[in-house]
């Protein structure tokens, strides 16, 4: 049994309320169950009710145990003088207030609706479990299971625009110098994202502007910046990249990452110095790439930003001296559906708000026409029946995977509550 379960007990009243009586035999009458508290304090906020002859306003303190309040100290938190209800599983212990009268006591163990228990036991078994609700989640009602992965994604979206906004107070509110950070750490993918979002932080944007008008002087900025210029190099491109990268520093007083580009376990075409150089004829090719982003709708407009590939030096190499087989290095579709995912939409999502937009349907929409993102996470949930017909579907369930079932928060997941309310 874990407290949280009593919160929901509570929350969505399962329990019989018609004949409730406090330890001490005093008869309860709820009017109010009042607001849940996710902060410190009280567990509920402005409760009314009625024990005995008296009628009380005030907040609900919810333990396992009523030895539980002494446990976390709350006889000496100011607090929690203003709660008029002791809500627990197991009554142990007396609590008494600084005037030493008795802190009315609900003993809810011998209340609560028995389908709750068993669907709490169901979903909590100790079995080892991919996640929880494994046995029943295929069979919940469709509508019920769409409307929940529409909303966590629409969860996920907000989580994504915290880091949106704390750059946004860095910046100023420069939205162009925003959209350049995330989509360099986005260019680095997993291995090399946190190296890409570093330098990318050390580089000022309006430098990268001031250098749009040149791919090499666009390349020689984002390479020195990474620490890939640093090598004695014989070969004619990179020496030249590198001496337009030290006049850069000195003219802009530029400071490079201190972070590791790896190059270790990727595959070649997701080498840095592929993705770098893309990125250079990216912002070469767009001089308002950010505005260009924001106004497209349709998704083949943004694959037509996108449709770009490396400079011409990178065609015959995928790390500097070292020749290879020529061929062209675009950027492949997957790599774009990956950037609209998390990039372009989160941000024209945090853009839009901050504008008054309230209808994001079309950036759904754009969604539900990319393809399913394919990983273990998303194999788990179709080996439990689950259909993934698209991206939206995938960024659904990775917000409920990761914030829900990893984390145990099956009494606040609509699939959790739903197993709960079902008659066992």
């Amino acid at each position: 049994m874990k407290e949280d379960f009593l919160h929901y007990v509570w929350q969505f009243k399962k329990f019989d309320s018609n004949k409730l009586f406090t330890t001490a035999s005093e008869v309860v009458v709820i009017e109010n169950l009042g607001l849940l508290n996710t902060n410190a304090g009280p567990d509920f906020f402005n409760a009314k009710l009625k024990i005995g002859q008296q009628l009380w306003a005030g907040n609900i303190e919810i333990h396992l145990k009523s030895s539980d309040w002494y446990l976390h100290n709350h006889e000496i938190d100011k607090t929690y003088d203003s709660v008029i209800l002791h809500v627990v599983w197991e009554h142990d212990v007396e609590i008494f207030r600084k005037d030493n009268s008795t802190l009315p006591t609900l003993e809810l163990k011998n209340y609560i609706d028995k389908d709750a228990i068993v669907g709490y036991e169901k979903l909590f078994s100790q079995k080892q479990k991919w996640i929880n609700c494994e046995d029943h989640i295929k069979f919940t009602n469709t509508f019920l299971l769409n409307n929940w992965l529409e909303k966590i994604y629409i969860e996920r979206l907000e989580n994504k625009c915290v880091l949106i906004n704390e750059l946004l107070l860095l910046t100023k509110n420069n939205w162009e110098a925003v959209f350049f950070k995330l989509l360099c750490k986005n260019f680095g993918l997993k291995v090399n994202g946190e190296g890409f979002f570093q330098w990318s932080n050390q580089t000022p944007f309006h430098v990268v502007r001031k250098q749009q008008h040149s791919v090499e002087d666009l390349e020689a900025l984002f390479f020195g910046q990474a620490n890939l210029l640093n090598s004695n190099f014989q070969d004619h491109y990179p020496k030249m990249l590198q001496q337009k990268y030290m006049f850069l520093k000195q003219k802009f007083n530029l400071d490079s990452t201190t972070a590791q580009i790896h190059f270790f376990r990727l595959r070649p075409n997701n080498f840095p110095t592929l993705r770098l150089s893309q990125l250079a004829v990216l912002y070469y090719k767009h001089s308002n790439l950010f505005l260009k982003l924001m106004q497209a709708e349709q998704l083949e407009t943004i694959y037509g930003i996108f449709d770009i590939e490396t400079t011409d030096y990178w065609k015959t190499h995928y790390t500097f001296e070292k020749s290879s087989k020529t061929s062209q290095k675009k950027l492949t579709r997957a790599f774009i559906d990956l950037l609209i995912i998390n990039t372009i939409i989160p941000l024209k999502f945090a853009y839009q708000k901050s504008i008054g937009v309230e209808s994001f349907e079309h950036l759904y929409e754009v969604l539900r026409q990319i393809q399913p993102e394919k990983n273990t996470l998303v194999d788990g949930f179709l080996n439990l029946g689950i259909h993934v017909k698209s991206a939206f579907d995938t960024q659904s369930l990775i917000q409920l995977k990761s914030n829900y079932c990893d984390k145990n928060n099956c009494l606040h997941c609509a699939i959790g509550n739903n197993i709960l309310q079902q008659k066992q």
